[in-house]
């Protein structure tokens, strides 16, 4: 009976050493999580009147699936970034039309998440709606994809224009038919924003802000979105209508990874 007892003792401590070195990784992979500085705010906090369509949190997106990191649908920047979109906000309501916003923060794994798709070559999934024209093998050449992104500094951000009041539209569903970009806004996916000339993330051209082919109400959107954010201090990438910084930036040189989730931002006021 004590043999037998002996050897139960030393069974159990065997499975509570294993228990601790198979926990012992995961809460330690728990605690090194990245969080978010403490000048990042969630924009909903700042102004809950935005609309916010995070594009990568789903499967509607260059890739067509949720991207790393984005574990909620939120959009995160630093505090100066999110108060100058307020203000933006508040001049276009009496405009009629609000801002919605497709991608703010953007950890590096989600960029890391691109470059491997960019990668693979044999991948070419939602290449008829956002990348028609361009050969996949081209994409980093022609500066669609990098191996960094301004959006993980915190103070760049994508998005449009919505007039008021807003429509409903259909849901994106995944494995359904793809229509370019770039087609007519009545033929490409339905898109709650107004006539921009192209869809969001188009990998094509005609997505530089002033290009002379986009022309009447398409031009005059994009104006209106360029001359509203610019006179609060927002710079616009010139080759995509959408992409906008806000400076100076308050990291300037820092790429951050924490992920795209209200509990990156615990503890901030």
């Amino acid at each position: 009976m004590r043999r037998l007892s002996t050897a139960v003792r030393g069974l159990a401590t065997a499975l509570a050493a294993l228990l601790a070195a198979t926990a012992a990784p995961a809460t330690a992979q728990a605690k090194s999580e990245p969080k978010a500085p403490k000048d990042f705010v969630a924009l909903s906090g700042v102004d809950p009147t935005i609309i916010q369509e995070m594009r990568y949190f789903t499967p509607h997106n260059f890739v067509g699936e949720r991207i790393d990191g984005y574990r909620q649908p939120l959009c995160i920047l630093t505090r100066p970034a999110a108060q100058a979109l307020r203000t933006a906000q508040r001049k276009l309501l009496r405009q009629g039309y609000s801002l919605k916003v497709y991608d703010c923060y953007r950890p590096q794994r989600a960029v890391d998440h691109f470059v491997r798709w960019a990668k693979d070559l044999d991948d070419q999934a939602m290449k008829a709606e956002f990348y028609p024209n361009v050969d996949k093998s081209r994409l980093f050449a022609d500066g669609y994809i990098a191996e960094k992104s301004g959006h993980s500094r915190g103070s760049t951000v994508d998005l449009t224009l919505v007039k008021l009041p807003t429509r409903p539209t259909r849901p994106y569903h995944p494995g359904g038919p793809l229509t370019p970009c770039f087609a007519p806004e009545d033929e490409r996916f339905p898109d709650t924003s107004v006539d921009m000339g192209t869809g969001y993330d188009c990998f094509d051209t005609l997505s530089h802000t002033l290009d002379p082919r986009v022309q009447g109400e398409q031009r005059a959107n994009r104006l209106l979105l360029k001359g509203t954010l610019e006179d609060l201090g927002f710079v616009n990438l010139a080759e995509e209508w959408w992409h906008y910084t806000f400076k100076p930036e308050t990291h300037p040189d820092t790429y951050f990874d924490f992920p795209v989730s209200r509990g990156s931002l615990t503890g901030h006021r």
